[in-house]
């Protein structure tokens, strides 16, 4: 057991499509609206700047009309393998917790992992049990494989 272990949401999914294209779905807000947030949601971005300290403020709009306003900084970018970032409410948000995604060949498909480590293991049960963010987060990564498995069969130009 990690010494984060208690704080810990680990997700992951193998998705059938190229991680060069995976890692571009998560790395450009054209795709990233188009997929981005569980099921019934929707995202406006208001800013999107993807570069190690850049930042990404957007509202998720859940299905029974309540905004969540969202931000987002990355602090590694590493194409097409790893993207490491801090996720809250807003800059300077205290419970802001940190995620680190990594993208890896699995034959034709790419194994992506979402490691996400919040702040006090209150924090991550809370997001558990009042946010579904384990339901949330497998959710999000389907309607990616959804995503991008769509551009592979159309062979739509990216």
């Amino acid at each position: 057991m990690s010494a984060t272990a208690d704080r810990e949401i680990v997700i992951s999914r193998v998705i059938d499509a190229p991680r060069e294209l995976v890692f571009e779905a998560f790395t450009e807000v054209r795709h990233l609206s188009r997929w981005w947030g569980p099921d019934g949601f929707t995202t406006t971005t208001q800013s999107f700047e993807f570069r190690v300290g850049g930042e990404w403020d957007f509202v998720m709009h859940g299905p029974d009309g309540t905004d969540y306003t969202e931000w987002i900084t990355w602090t590694e970018i590493a194409p097409p393998e790893r993207i490491a970032l801090l996720h809250g409410e807003s800059r300077g948000d205290p419970n802001a917790f940190e995620s680190v995604l990594t993208f890896e060949p699995d034959g034709a498909a790419t194994r992506i992992e979402m490691h996400t480590v919040f702040p006090t293991r209150q924090l991550r049960d809370e997001a558990v049990e009042k946010y579904h963010a384990i339901e949330g987060g497998q959710q999000t990564l389907s309607n990616l494989a959804a995503y991008v498995t769509e551009i592979v069969r159309k062979g739509a130009q990216r």
